[in-house]
């Protein structure tokens, strides 16, 4: 192949980590078309968390000023208890900037999506919706996805990037999405319809037996945003009906005032079941590769999700643009991309999954758990620089 001409991609999902790739081999000359299954390029009418390894990212490729007039930079996480109302500890974000080299922000999944269509498009990226694929080959030479419809596309690499229930990541592993037992009811609403709110310079996560509840304001403050998640003891069962709103109200009937009466603005129109896998390394072979949720999904207890899939994107573009530039073959360069990001990204997955225990314990664990969080060093960062610190474009803290 010529040095330094990217491959022609194929990116199989047009979600966050879709086209946040697409755009990171955009800005380096690639030729790029994204199939999205569905109707339209949209998100979920929720809020979503920005930690500093992401917002790196979004600076270098231009995207920042454009979602910043919908940000919301929050003064502080805060963990509270569930049940006895009060603060047990938090972490401060306005130092962000200067320790980590850029903030930590809030803002609605619809305003990032949106700031990533419209870069793609001015970026030449091809769209297309309504292509669902069936079947991806890799022919040694390339690459052809055959879509419901009839219609192929072909191109020299491409990316699965079509989340946790992935067709492509089964060309890769025979695993299944683990069920947690939890289940999720999420959304946001204008804030005048919001009778009651946690501070709204905060990111409050609200813990009890068994159950959370996040809240923080979206859209410079015109909207709030809640995520309420609970042990479904139905849904343990295996009842697919499980975890419906009375089991909801139930679950937080023992909550403070304030965690109950937040309950009536919950929207609870569409409930999430919280699911993720197993990590593994098996991200590339030949000339296709996994990104995003299809990698790693991970429960969402270090808002890491969005975050992660935007640092495969850069780790991506780089590794294949150093294949080019190199005279290697591209598989060369998927198979490096899986080998930096594996390791870290399933960190983040068993971080994840250790910070839910942690969050959801009850008895004497909540006592011991609640005691360690009120006299931890509210200035102490040495469970989260490893995260929020991390540089693909460099050493990381």
């Amino acid at each position: 192949m010529p040095a330094d001409v990217l491959p022609e991609t194929l990116i199989l999902g047009g979600g966050i980590g879709g086209l946040s790739a697409a755009l990171s081999l955009a800005r380096r000359g690639a030729g790029v078309t994204v199939l999205e299954r569905s109707p339209s390029f949209a998100e979920v009418g929720a809020g979503i968390q920005l930690a500093p390894n992401a917002i790196r990212i979004l600076q270098q490729l231009d995207v920042l000023d454009d979602i910043m007039p919908n940000a919301v930079m929050p003064r502080r996480l805060v963990l509270a208890d569930a049940v006895e109302g009060r603060e047990l500890t938090s972490l401060d974000l306005t130092d962000f900037p200067a320790r980590y080299g850029a903030p930590y922000l809030v803002l609605h999944r619809g305003d990032l999506l949106s700031a990533l269509l419209g870069a793609c498009v001015a970026s030449g990226v091809r769209l297309h919706t309504d292509a669902s694929v069936v079947e991806l080959t890799d022919t040694g030479t390339a690459t052809v996805a055959a879509c419901a419809d009839g219609r192929e596309f072909t191109a020299q690499v491409a990316i699965g990037a079509d989340g946790l229930h992935s067709r492509i990541r089964k060309y890769f592993a025979d695993d299944e999405p683990i069920l947690s037992g939890f289940v999720a009811y999420r959304g946001a609403v204008p804030m005048e319809q919001v009778e009651r709110h946690a501070d709204l310079r905060d990111v409050v996560a609200w813990l009890g037996p068994g159950l959370h509840l996040v809240q923080y304001p979206l859209r410079s403050g015109r909207m709030y945003n809640q995520v309420a998640v609970f042990r479904s003891e139905a849904v343990l069962r295996g009842d697919p009906d499980g975890g419906g709103p009375a089991e909801l109200t139930a679950a937080f009937a023992g909550c403070c005032q304030h965690v109950r009466e937040s309950l009536s603005t919950l929207s609870i129109a569409n409930r999430w079941p919280m699911l993720d896998r197993l990590p593994t390394r098996d991200w590339a072979q030949g000339r296709v590769a996994l990104l995003g949720d299809a990698a790693h999904p991970m429960l969402q207890y270090l808002a890491q999700g969005a975050c992660q899939a935007l640092e495969d994107s850069a780790v991506l573009a780089a590794e294949l643009a150093g294949a080019a530039a190199a005279g290697r073959p591209y598989s060369e360069g998927l198979a490096r991309y899986a080998a930096v990001r594996a390791p870290r990204a399933a960190r983040v997955q068993r971080t994840a999954r250790t910070w839910g225990e942690i969050w959801h314990v009850g008895g004497v664990a909540k006592l011991i758990r609640d005691e360690l969080l009120l006299t931890r060093d509210v200035a102490d960062h040495r469970h989260v620089s490893w995260l929020f610190g991390h540089s693909v474009f460099g050493p990381g803290a």
